[in-house]
């Protein structure tokens, strides 16, 4: 059975930092694009983040040069540090997992496979 178990978030203060961490068991972790989404209350799901196998990542805009995705394959582990929080960070935050293919897209929701239960993440102003 594939599990994803997403955890770290929390409420913190504009400006301050929190990482999140997913740990994957039942699969093959090291063969996987891993992603992370984030929906906020009355929004779409929005992709944040992911690494591909080989450590190539790819980022939002509005998150570039604030978020870092890395992967542990050691520890099935992929996180998520998010510094410079901002109000508008607030969401339920995802980590997906998906089999790397040749040609797919990193940044679609609907490419990835397995999913989280999430963890919330509040900015407060």
């Amino acid at each position: 059975q594939v599990q994803l178990v997403e955890s770290g978030g929390g409420l913190v203060q504009a400006g301050d930092s929190l990482r999140l961490s997913c740990v994957v068991s039942g699969r093959s972790f090291s063969n996987d694009v891993m992603g992370w989404f984030r929906q906020a209350p009355g929004k779409e799901r929005e992709f944040v983040a992911a690494i591909r196998r080989n450590g190539f990542t790819y980022y939002a805009d509005d998150v570039k040069a604030r978020f870092t995705i890395f992967r542990d394959n050691a520890r099935n582990t992929v996180a998520l540090q998010m510094n410079s929080l901002k109000p508008e960070d607030t969401a339920v935050y995802y980590c997906a997992s998906v089999l790397e293919r040749i040609i797919m897209s990193p940044m679609t929701a609907r490419t990835y496979d397995y999913w989280g239960q999430g963890t919330q993440v509040t900015v407060s102003s």
